[in-house]
């Protein structure tokens, strides 16, 4: 089930990326026209797509050179949630400053970040997102 929706998404982020951060601002910012996207933005969207793409193709042999990553990027948004967030839109934007979160985004970015830390301490097995499928104890 994981696999096709992350497709599905990484499609869409291959194809539309414009699109799909307009409908991410439209839902996460008071004025969803106020931010002037950088030039790289777009491009690094579709990249992300492509990686998107690679991962589920090579989850076995990448989860674990991953886990840390979830580690890397989680501990910072969900202990310093507002400052993650201001590095991302610095990140992304050219106008960082005129862009006002919708009340939810800040605490939804701790949310994340535990999560994502969650999954970077989980002692469970890193095989391809199919072994509960395939192998049998």
């Amino acid at each position: 089930m994981l696999r096709p929706l992350l497709l599905v998404f990484a499609a869409i982020e291959i194809l539309v990326p414009a699109r799909l951060v307009a409908w991410g601002e439209r839902r996460a910012f008071e004025d969803p026209n106020a931010g002037r996207l950088r030039p790289w933005t777009l491009p690094l969207a579709r990249l992300e797509g492509v990686a998107a793409i690679w991962l589920v193709r090579n989850w076995g042999a990448t989860w674990s050179g991953l886990k840390p990553l979830f580690g890397v990027l989680g501990l910072p948004a969900a202990l310093q949630p507002r400052a993650f967030l201001e590095v991302a839109l610095e990140a992304a934007y050219e106008n960082p400053d005129a862009i006002e979160p919708k009340p939810w985004v800040v605490p939804a970015t701790r949310v994340l970040g535990c999560l994502s830390l969650a999954v970077a301490l989980w002692p469970g097995r890193s095989g391809s997102m199919s072994d509960a499928r395939t192998e049998r104890p």
